[in-house]
């Protein structure tokens, strides 16, 4: 019974509990979340926001069934009141009254998520529709926080973290606008699959595959940017014989996510986050990390000290390495990220509205 009464608490049922505290006590806003990783970056956005007035417990949707995922975040805050008609044998329409969304989210709960294809859908899905236009969730516009953690200009800070040298020799805002540029006119093909219930026959795992930039090389980075618009280029020409009469609509949904502020060079945003995490961003971190190490150890064995002290030198550099992915997870550097910024708007408006 007890843990049936955490799982149904609703906002009302903390603001009561905050007016019992008294009024000097901070204001507890409940603050839902995906999984564990989820956790820290949106104590990222909300920790700003926080002072003697209210504070923000960022927390799992279900201590109780360890239910995770954006699902059981929007199930358990958000429900559909047609649900409610249809159960009780009537008709939204019969009954005058457009389906609206009743929630136990409110002014002392919220929930956070990711925006994954949500946000450029505007609405198309009923969970689209839920995550943009409830005031009480958050998206992260970007498809993930992965997204937020690959934003190119803060990948030289991650390298410096990672191999305690600041020697810049890859400019990764120069390759990942390249790369954008280059998934842009299939990216706009993937929307549109999506918009249209199309994407079974062009699914995130087929655009994925085709941007993959295998092969990468630190020295000739513009050759893997030259295969990816060869591979794009053959799968557009395939899409287009595929959808002989699609044109107009493409062109629509181009002009769409441009409005949206999806840009042609910032397209890695809001692809799939664990594939440009793990398939993109990692892969290339690892290669320039590599040189990076190595030219550091090449200073440490060339230096003129005795060979004891280079070799003390040597463990203590290598001992202070850090792991690639773990740092790329602990990077904040999206902070000055428009995106972000536009996501702490969100909170900002949310806030000054109470």
């Amino acid at each position: 019974m007890a843990n049936r009464l955490r799982d149904n608490i609703n906002s009302q049922y903390i603001e009561a509990a905050n007016a019992l505290r008294g009024k000097q006590a901070r204001r507890r806003i409940a603050a839902y979340v995906e999984s564990y990783d989820d956790v820290y970056f949106w104590r990222t956005v909300l920790s700003r926001f926080e002072d003697d007035k209210r504070y923000f417990e960022v927390m799992l949707p279900s201590k109780a069934r360890l239910t995770r995922g954006k699902k059981s975040v929007l199930m358990n805050f958000l429900t559909d009141n047609r649900n409610a008609v249809n159960n009780s044998g009537g008709n939204s329409a019969e009954a005058g009254n457009a389906p609206t969304d009743s929630s136990r989210l409110g002014r002392d709960m919220i929930a956070c998520v990711d925006a994954d294809y949500d946000y450029l859908l505007q609405g198309v899905t009923d969970q689209s529709r839920r995550v943009i236009e409830s005031p009480y969730v958050f998206h992260t516009y970007v498809y993930a926080i992965e997204n937020y953690q690959c934003f190119a200009p803060s990948l030289h800070d991650v390298c410096v973290a990672v191999t305690l040298n600041d020697h810049r020799i890859f400019d990764f805002r120069a390759y990942f606008q390249q790369y954008s540029e280059a998934c842009f006119p299939l990216f706009v093909w993937s929307v549109w699959a999506y918009r249209t219930g199309h994407h079974n026959k062009f699914s995130l795992t087929d655009f994925n595959r085709v941007c993959d930039p295998g092969g990468f090389s630190v020295q000739e980075p513009e050759r893997s940017i030259a295969n990816i618009r060869r591979k794009v280029g053959v799968k557009i020409r395939e899409l287009q014989r595929q959808y002989p009469e699609n044109k107009e609509a493409y062109l629509k949904t181009k002009s769409d996510l441009l409005a949206l502020g999806v840009t042609p060079q910032t397209t890695y945003l809001y692809m799939q986050g664990h594939h440009l995490f793990d398939t993109v961003t990692a892969p290339i971190l690892t290669k320039v990390c590599n040189l990076l190490r190595q030219e550091r150890q090449h200073e440490i064995n060339h230096a003129r000290a005795h060979r004891t002290q280079k070799q003390n030198e040597m463990s203590c550099y290598e001992n202070s390495i850090q792991d690639i992915k773990a740092m790329l997870k602990k990077n904040t550097g999206y902070q000055q990220c428009p995106r972000f910024l536009q996501l702490q708007d969100d909170v900002a408006r949310y806030i000054n509205e109470q």
